[in-house]
């Protein structure tokens, strides 16, 4: 587990700043991306965070536009990505640096920018 009593350059401890950059989902991770310059571990989740969950939102509003099937897949999608929202907020509170297959890379090579 990482220190979580790392302050960030907006003044927060960092494992706050990185839930909170899960808490809107993508757009949370964009705000934090722009906001946070420096610390590596937020900007990870703030990546991670876009990477994972506008792909999912997209993918969602496509199936809610196809009847019967389409709705079906959408609500099990959704609460498949409730389900991941909850467990990578609980593990960026707790300091963790948990990577997603695919696009835990992509956030990795993100927050090093």
């Amino acid at each position: 587990m990482e220190n979580s009593k790392n302050k960030t350059s907006l003044g927060m401890d960092e494992n706050i700043e990185a839930l909170l950059s899960y808490v809107l989902g993508w757009i949370s991770g964009i705000i934090f991306l722009a906001l946070e310059r420096e610390n590596k571990f937020v900007r990870f989740h703030a990546a991670q965070s876009l990477a994972i969950f506008l792909p999912l939102f997209v993918a969602m509003i496509i199936l809610g536009v196809i009847p019967v099937i389409g709705w079906i897949f959408s609500l099990i999608l959704s609460i498949l990505t409730l389900l991941l929202w909850l467990f990578l907020m609980f593990k960026a509170f707790q300091g963790e640096k948990y990577k997603l297959p695919v696009v835990g890379d992509f956030a990795e090579r993100q927050s090093s920018i």
